[in-house]
């Protein structure tokens, strides 16, 4: 049988199992990742450069909050904004990060624990990309152990005054509206919406940092903002709802880094088929083709294992375990893809022409953000034991 007429990019016919409206979603991502994100993927990330006006662009195809019901959000399955999450990975961490945190962290909680008014406000600016939000939860003190906390949100009148950091803030430096985690006086989480317009608030960029360098990342300072009620998350329910939006940005992760993994996958073998090394082919190495069999087989166990995900997440399953083996395994099979590809293409792996070292720079910190590997696998030994090791 010729080798061409075998599905081997799909071994599991996983396309064949998506319904109509998720291969028209995949593809519509996929068109537009291609012709829009790649060309320019290189210079954005010499210049570390992110243009804002993007997020016109994916809201105007509906990537923002493509879950959410109504508000000019799109309604699609979770299935859907796992592989809009792939196709955007595949070009670079950086551009899923920016969706998944308009959409899994902004987004989400507003709908989740928001007012009407609060919705109908925010919402729909932000799913045409009018409005460009960030999630500050971690500061340079609280990272894994996010109940370590310092803001603080304490009474104030008729208002309530914010005080705090934080630190390692995806698009901060370019966000109209903040999520923020802080404490109240009974040391109770709440979650409040500020506004960079809000008198006490400013940001800063981090710009010595080496991953993800297209990718706007910073801190936050607030001093003495006054927020008024109407700025509060009020169905918040502890942290609870913190881990709800982490675990929705989790689910998202677990299918972009397999399609981060899925492009270099595809790059090694066309690279290997086309060097001649020792007078033959560089894919007729044994060597070479258990490291080709070892990434198709990761591969496609994650994203069927994402896709299953993505089932039970719109059956209304309990999936918390789930979210944190994938977000765990994907994480970790991708960067060890990344490495083997970069020594299959030896020096070559190394340039930017072939986007694998760029690939491998911004998994180090995909693999750290949303819970680190360590973070994950004793979630997962506590949800078994009862017992917990933190």
């Amino acid at each position: 049988m010729n080798n061409q007429s075998i599905n081997w990019k799909d071994p599991l016919y996983l396309h064949s199992f998506l319904t109509e409206e998720e291969r028209k979603i995949s593809a519509t991502a996929k068109e537009f990742c291609e012709k829009h994100l790649f060309n320019r993927v290189k210079s954005d990330n010499n210049n570390k450069n992110f243009d804002k006006n993007l997020f016109k662009e994916f809201g105007r195809l509906g990537f923002l909050g493509p879950t959410i019901e109504g508000y000019g959000c799109a309604n699609v399955s979770n299935i859907s904004y796992g592989l809009i999450a792939k196709e955007f990975e595949a070009v670079d961490s950086g551009y899923r990060s920016a969706i998944s945190v308009q959409s899994s962290l902004v987004m989400h909680p507003i709908y989740n624990f928001g007012s009407e008014e609060q919705k109908k406000r925010y919402i729909p600016k932000l799913s045409k990309g009018d409005l460009i939000g960030c999630f500050g939860l971690t500061e340079s003190e609280a990272g894994s152990d996010p109940s370590s906390i310092k803001t603080k949100l304490i009474k104030d009148g008729k208002n309530y005054r914010l005080n705090g950091s934080k630190n390692w803030i995806t698009n901060a430096p370019i966000a109209d509206i903040f999520i923020i985690w802080a404490k109240d006086e009974d040391n109770s989480i709440v979650g409040i919406i500020v506004e960079k317009e809000d008198k006490g608030i400013s940001t800063s960029l981090i710009d010595n940092k080496l991953s993800l360098l297209l990718s706007p990342t910073g801190q936050i300072y607030m001093q003495d903002i006054i927020i008024p009620e109407n700025r509060i998350l009020q169905l918040t329910k502890g942290w609870k709802s913190v881990f709800s939006c982490l675990n929705k940005a989790r689910y998202g992760i677990a299918w972009g880094v397999m399609g981060a993994a899925e492009f270099i996958w595809h790059q090694s073998k066309e690279y290997v088929e086309n060097r001649i090394m020792f007078k033959k082919q560089l894919a007729g190495n044994q060597l070479i083709q258990k490291k080709l069999a070892d990434m198709q087989t990761e591969i496609t166990i994650g994203l069927n294992a994402c896709y299953q995900l993505g089932k039970l997440i719109d059956l209304n399953k309990e999936v918390n375990i789930g979210i944190s083996m994938l977000k765990r395994n994907n994480c970790k099979k991708a960067i060890e893809i990344a490495r083997e590809a970069r020594d299959m293409l030896g020096a070559n792996g190394l340039t930017e022409d072939y986007h694998i070292m760029r690939h491998l720079i911004n998994l180090e910190t995909v693999k750290t953000y949303e819970g680190t590997e360590d973070i994950h696998a004793l979630i997962l030994g506590k949800y078994q034991t009862g017992i917990s090791a933190f």
